[in-house]
């Protein structure tokens, strides 16, 4: 999900904080984004968007301008001319260690700063600036993104809630709940909302209401840094993602205006079997965190967490997964987000894929060209027979990792099998590999459709991505499996992939380090974007899984142990 640029409003007036939101649309620098990801890290951050594939130019300026905000220098030199032999006790409320110890978890902000890999501050050039750094200016930086920031006021929000804090002992720990409690325990009523505002639960078997929440999520939900693209949710996909098997309307949280009745702000959460190692957790995926963009003054986000953990805690359920672009208190894992051009000449006319120095327009559409046909024997779309089938593949290849959903046969239907009747915009692509002799399915991949709408460009109206969904392959599951022989049938099935996504009309494929995307992701030609999504488990401690990349924001030579993918 995405976070906003936070709007200073101290007289606490709705006209002042609507004239610094016009104010932040007309200065990009200053741009108003959602509130979602800034208090809790959900799920599609900004770091999936095609903003993920900057220009060059813009890259460089924004290095400068997070390097500054670190060391005390201007945004035009890196020199801050401080001295590099005492670094202050705390900076923005944050002791060294814990500055050490976030800087850890974004690997490509510490080596833009010229910071060691195991966070160490002495090589940072200090002065009197530093010593007034705030908390946000951090926060700025760690999201890679300038849009990402954080304030005191949101830090000490999850400083009160049972996760991992930064500064803590970076030795193993005992994995398992930070705080145990029964259902008893739960207030039985909602916090209460400003005055002029009211909680609702939506039902979203409700045509209207399931538009309401598109519209809220369309105008008010998740944009890049330079205001070039949105996620463009379909009903459709709506309905896929929050109305699953075991979803409950109590979940499904709003926020209305009381004199106009208008949705304002919505988070959603949905069961989920979460196996991390060898425990297993029942839990809640919280997703789809939007606030209204005239009401981000108003702190609405902490109350929404509050209440969606309450919702959440009376159906006991205590544990929760979410994800997010920025660094909160504090990630089990953090993945990469790559991506793959199908029409190169279209992302470039949008922004997305700027020309590489010293190439021409024609070598790239050259690069990124892909056959008409697909090449594995045996593919075809997945059917209901192959349900079962499937769902003992993917339960056997998940296994390998070190966190993972554990699906039942409802859910293998639900997310993976496109029913050919189904009414709106098809969302999920399946295909499996049938053994011509045998009839055993051997391998499948799936992939779902995002689209964002591009803002003012006159050719282009949006970009239709794909995002690589779950995928596995008997190839991993036999005894002693060679690397090698995994690396190329991962490849053959997902070239496969792209070769299906082109004949669908996508623009894009994108793909995180999860899995064993690693074998794949540069064989296929996919570009590291700049963002990071970190993964988040809330009232529950767990050892940090490597999520595919090194120190250095890198590929990563080992598989990653994330084993889950978040929509």
């Amino acid at each position: 999900m995405a976070d906003e640029s936070k709007i200073d409003d101290p007289k606490g007036k709705q006209k002042a904080a609507e004239e610094a939101i016009e104010e932040a649309k007309a200065d990009p620098s200053a741009k108003v984004e959602s509130e979602n990801e800034e208090e809790h890290g959900e799920d599609t951050e900004a770091a999936g968007t095609p903003a993920s594939c900057a220009t060059a130019k813009k890259k460089k300026s924004k290095k400068k301008r997070i390097k500054a905000a670190l060391t005390g220098g201007s945004s035009e030199s890196t020199s801050s001319g401080g001295s590099r032999d005492e670094i202050p006790k705390a900076v923005g409320g944050l002791s060294n260690d814990q500055i050490s110890d976030i800087l850890k978890m974004n690997p490509a902000l510490a080596e833009q700063l010229g910071v060691g890999n195991d966070g160490d501050l002495s090589g940072l050039k200090v002065t009197e600036s530093l010593k007034r750094l705030k908390l946000e200016d951090i926060m700025t930086g760690l999201a890679s993104s300038g849009k990402n920031v954080k304030d005191m006021a949101n830090y000490k929000f999850w400083q009160t809630q049972p996760v991992p804090k930064f500064g803590e002992s970076s030795t193993e720990v005992e994995e398992g709940p930070i705080k145990v409690y029964g259902v008893e325990a739960v207030p039985k009523e909602a916090p209460p909302l400003l005055e002029g505002f009211e909680w609702v639960t939506m039902d979203l078997t409700d045509d209207k209401q399931l538009e309401e929440l598109f519209q809220l999520l369309y105008g008010h939900y998740v944009e890049d840094d330079e205001a070039m693209f949105r996620f463009n949710y379909s009903v459709s996909f709506l309905k896929w993602a929050l109305l699953c098997p075991g979803w409950t309307p109590e979940w499904h949280v709003g926020i209305r205006a009381t004199a106009s009745r208008k949705l304002v702000a919505f988070i959603s959460a949905i069961p989920v079997s979460l196996r991390v190692r060898k425990n297993i957790l029942k839990a809640s995926e919280v997703n789809f965190m939007v606030v209204h963009k005239k009401l981000r003054s108003k702190r609405l986000a902490p109350v929404l967490i509050k209440e969606i953990t309450r919702r959440c805690n009376l159906l006991g359920v205590f544990q929760a997964i979410y994800t997010g672009g920025v660094v909160l208190p504090k990630p089990v894992s953090t993945c990469r987000y790559f991506h793959r051009a199908i029409d190169w000449v279209k992302l470039h006319e949008v922004g997305f894929s700027p020309l590489p120095p010293n190439s021409k327009p024609q070598y790239q559409v050259r690069k990124y060209a892909l056959p008409d046909h697909t090449f594995t024997k045996g593919l075809r779309e997945m059917e209901s027979k192959d349900i079962d089938p499937v769902l003992s593949l993917l339960k056997r290849f998940l296994e390998r990792s070190e966190m993972a959903p554990m699906f039942t046969r409802d859910e293998v239907e639900h997310w993976l099998l496109h029913k050919q009747d189904a009414p709106g915009e098809q969302v999920i692509w399946s295909y499996v590999v049938e053994d011509p002799t045998t009839k055993k399915i051997t391998d499948f991949f799936s992939f779902y459709v995002l689209e964002s709408s591009v803002i003012n460009n006159e050719k282009h109206k949006n970009v239709r991505a794909a995002y690589l969904f779950y995928y596995a392959t008997e190839h991993a599951l036999v005894p002693k499996p060679s690397k090698s022989e995994l690396s190329t049938r991962l490849n053959e099935l997902i070239n496969d992939a792209l070769i299906l996504a082109k004949k669908y009309k996508f623009d894009v494929f994108n793909a995180l380090t999860l899995m064993d995307n690693n074998m794949f992701l540069e064989s296929q030609k996919f570009g590291p974007g700049d963002g990071q999504l970190h993964y988040y488990l809330f009232n529950y401690r767990a050892n940090p899984i490597a999520g595919g990349v090194d120190k250095k924001n890198n590929i990563d030579d080992n598989c990653s142990g994330i084993g889950v993918v978040m929509l």
